[in-house]
């Protein structure tokens, strides 16, 4: 008995040690890499508020804007100064994957980071102001086939980005050029949209995300969505797809973690990821913002990545952004 007793509190003294060593986050923060207003925005704003509402993380996550390179300055950053940093989370979404694929990242890849989860997935829209003499995309095609150089597409990603290949596989789905149709690259879909509405741009090739309040305020006119089927939260709008243009882009909402994170804190994450991906208050934002169920996280995710790095970089050389 009396060593069945000491074995008991050796077990308690373990487990209480355990407990004490686990991870347990401070001072969180989430790397956005862009300018506000933009989906990586977004995602580091929407997560970042519901792991404080739900009790995940002690105190509010601060939100840290770092715009460039399509991503580039904010994966240079935490690669070369933040590895360990078990308290910062980094936006990701398929335009970090195709900048990877494309060698944009200063000869950094995917194997730099840790990649953590994705939460949604979001679809590409081609959107214009509601003034605009387009009132549908076979409208758009049409005065495209005539100049595909007069009208100016403005983006939130650099040239061979995200947006700019929701432009090039659209023409490519209307046969058109791809290299003949203008695109303005700026530091952010915020920035896109700000210029879409200033009149600067006439196009834009943005995420259902960053234009769906603005639609629904009537500030923006959607032609079409890139998705499968017609998205729940804008029935009324039809895909690309249906229109007779195969020009479909995904784009999940997710997050990398700085290189050398311990395999603790990593599981941490990946569990509290699951925890917001199963609340009901995502999934209300989820809707409310165009995006479809889609969770992958831990080792699964980090699958997808390398194999969505892969088919990226066949699809660029399809379309000669890349040898």
């Amino acid at each position: 008995m009396r060593g069945l007793w000491r074995g008991a509190q050796v077990a308690v003294v373990f487990g209480l040690l355990g407990w004490a060593l686990a991870f347990q986050p401070a001072g969180v923060e989430c790397v956005a890499p862009a300018n506000p207003g933009g989906g990586w925005d977004f995602t580091c704003r929407t997560v970042g508020k519901l792991l404080y509402d739900l009790g995940i993380v002690p105190r509010p996550v601060k939100v840290t804007n770092m715009p460039g390179g399509g991503g580039g300055v904010a994966f240079a950053h935490v690669v070369t100064k933040r590895k360990g940093d078990a308290n910062l989370l980094v936006a990701a979404s398929p335009a970090t994957t195709l900048r990877l694929a494309q060698g944009k990242y200063g000869g950094f890849s995917g194997d730099d980071v840790r990649w953590l989860a994705a939460l949604g997935a979001d679809f590409g829209v081609i959107a214009v102001r509601p003034d605009a003499p387009w009132k549908t995309l076979e409208a758009l095609i049409a005065d495209l086939r005539k100049d595909p150089s007069a009208i100016a597409f403005g983006g939130g990603s650099a040239v061979g980005g995200q947006d700019h290949m929701k432009v090039l596989l659209l023409a490519k789905a209307a046969g058109l050029d791809p290299r003949k149709i203008k695109y303005v690259p700026f530091s952010g879909g915020g920035e896109a949209l700000t210029s879409l509405l200033g009149g600067f741009v006439q196009v834009f090739p943005g995420d259902a995300s960053e234009t769906i309040e603005q639609y629904k305020a009537g500030k923006v006119r959607i032609l079409a969505v890139l998705s499968e089927a017609r998205l729940p939260a804008l029935p009324e709008v039809p895909t690309a797809k249906e229109l007779g243009y195969d020009a479909v882009w995904a784009v999940w909402r997710g997050f990398y973690m700085p290189p050398g994170v311990p395999d603790d804190a990593y599981a941490f994450w990946v569990e509290a990821m699951k925890k917001v991906e199963a609340s009901p208050e995502w999934a209300k934002i989820r809707a409310g913002r165009g995006l479809a169920p889609f969770f992958k996280g831990g080792a699964a995710f980090e699958a997808f990545v390398k194999k969505q790095v892969e088919d990226f970089r066949e699809l660029s050389r399809s379309l000669g952004l890349i040898k």
